[in-house]
């Protein structure tokens, strides 16, 4: 399911009703400048901001966003009357009007998606990870990694089947291919350095079964 993170100091319903008729997991924030700092971790497909209750203040905290390194799609929900009132392109990829209608939602949605790179069923979200297979950006609490193609192909093999534990010769045939003439030491260095990408927070996202193999971690996108 989509993860859609909502910043406001309001409820979804007040916001923009027709979230509620989309497949989607909501998770509101507060409208702050703290809660910029839980973004990384929600990982969110699609960012709304709620522009409406208090335009200014809703624009300050975009710009704020701006200015550090996440990469997300936002949306901000304004009034008509205060659609040129401030300068909402540079901050905001798109908007909608609160009263917009469930198949205008899920059409501007849809068409974010497609510009920021992919259909939803493109990515796979493990934890704060999200591995995009068509474009094959991968990041972990909204930071990018830099991974060779074995690395990303080791990744999403493993986070496509989280808590299945694969043993390294199985790994060797799928990931490698049964051509392959390397030993299952070329497993272990290579999720020794997935794991060194993904950092001490996140390295528990490939768990090793000791005698058998590896796995993904059983994790679930919303997990904090």
């Amino acid at each position: 399911m989509a993860r859609i993170v909502l910043l406001s100091d309001r409820s979804p319903d007040d916001v923009l009703p027709s979230l509620r008729a989309l497949d989607t997991d909501v998770k509101v924030e507060p409208l702050a400048v703290d809660s910029l700092l839980h973004l990384p971790d929600l990982a969110p497909e699609i960012l709304v901001v709620d522009g409406e209750d208090n335009p200014p203040h809703a624009f300050r905290l975009l710009t704020a966003l701006a200015a550090t390194d996440l990469a997300m799609p936002i949306v901000v929900v304004v009034r008509r009357a205060d659609l040129d009132h401030l300068a909402w392109p540079q901050v905001a990829d798109d908007f909608v009007y609160a009263g917009a209608p469930e198949p205008e939602v899920r059409t501007r949605f849809a068409m974010l998606r497609r510009r920021s790179g992919g259909a939803p069923d493109s990515t796979i979200r493990l934890g704060a990870l999200s591995v995009n297979i068509e474009t094959y950006r991968v990041t972990v609490a909204g930071r990018p990694l830099n991974l060779t193609y074995k690395e990303f192909e080791l990744l999403r093999f493993l986070a496509e089947r989280p808590g299945r534990v694969f043993s390294r010769a199985a790994l060797l045939q799928e990931v490698w291919g049964y051509d392959f003439y390397g030993g299952t030491r070329t497993v272990d260095v290579h999720v020794r350095r997935l794991r060194a990408k993904l950092g001490a927070e996140h390295e528990h996202l490939i768990e090793t079964v000791r005698g058998v193999g590896y796995r993904a971690a059983a994790v679930r996108t919303e997990e904090r």
